[in-house]
């Protein structure tokens, strides 16, 4: 949530985040790790009705090609797709597990758990929508990953979603003003997982770059 004192200032700060001007940053930990461990994935999202015994909605991929007899083939694009694009980096990672920076270039609804859970195979870590696209069940976790945690399967129902809005920046309001960029410290749960996962904590260096530190640091 971002605040203003001044209304102009407030009608200012909409604008921006209307026409996109604003630059999102999230932090998500993720079950197993991308390749290559950084990109970009550019895939349209559609809403789809699941079937089954339990009917439901769910954002899913309407990739623009698909393998026909080993050859790839352009899908007719359907007139409910949107347009999505998602730009991500690890910032660490294990065997089983992996921290990402995601920045959305595009904001369509649930699209950072879609494009991680289905485009790269590798979904948030407590995402219990996207992980399966056939049910709606509890994530079921590595062995390893439920070990590291100290969790049954059983209760990885109340395993929280790994999905942290951490930084937003926004443009100079006035010239000669510089950009504003607001970061958010993860909470606790989160950095809780970093730590019993192994994954490295980042901290941001003298120049505002984040490296990841050992996991006992702060």
């Amino acid at each position: 949530m971002v605040l203003a004192w001044e209304k102009e200032v407030a009608h200012q700060v909409q604008e921006l985040f209307r026409t996109r001007q604003v630059t999102k940053k999230y932090w998500a930990i993720t079950v197993r790790v991308p390749v290559p461990a950084a990109g970009v994935v550019d895939i349209p999202i559609i809403e789809k009705e699941v079937q089954g015994q339990q009917q439901h909605h769910k954002m899913t991929l309407s990739p623009s090609y698909r393998m026909d007899n080993g050859k790839m083939v352009r899908v007719r694009p359907s007139r409910n797709a949107h347009l999505a694009v998602t730009q991500y980096r690890v910032l660490s990672s294990t065997l089983s597990s992996a921290l990402l920076e995601l920045q959305p270039i595009t904001g369509i609804k649930h699209q950072l758990r879609v494009h991680l859970a289905f485009g790269l195979d590798c979904p948030v870590l407590g995402d219990h929508k996207y992980s399966d696209w056939n049910r709606l069940a509890p994530q079921k976790l590595p062995v390893g990953i439920l070990k590291k945690l100290g969790l049954p399967q059983s209760k990885a129902r109340h395993v929280p979603l790994h999905l942290h809005a951490r930084q937003l920046t926004l443009p100079a309001l006035q010239s000669g003003k510089e950009e504003l960029s607001l970061v958010c410290k993860p909470p606790l749960y989160f950095v809780r997982s970093l730590r019993h996962l192994g994954l490295g904590i980042p901290s941001q260096d003298q120049n505002g770059d984040e490296d990841a530190a050992h996991p006992g640091g702060r």
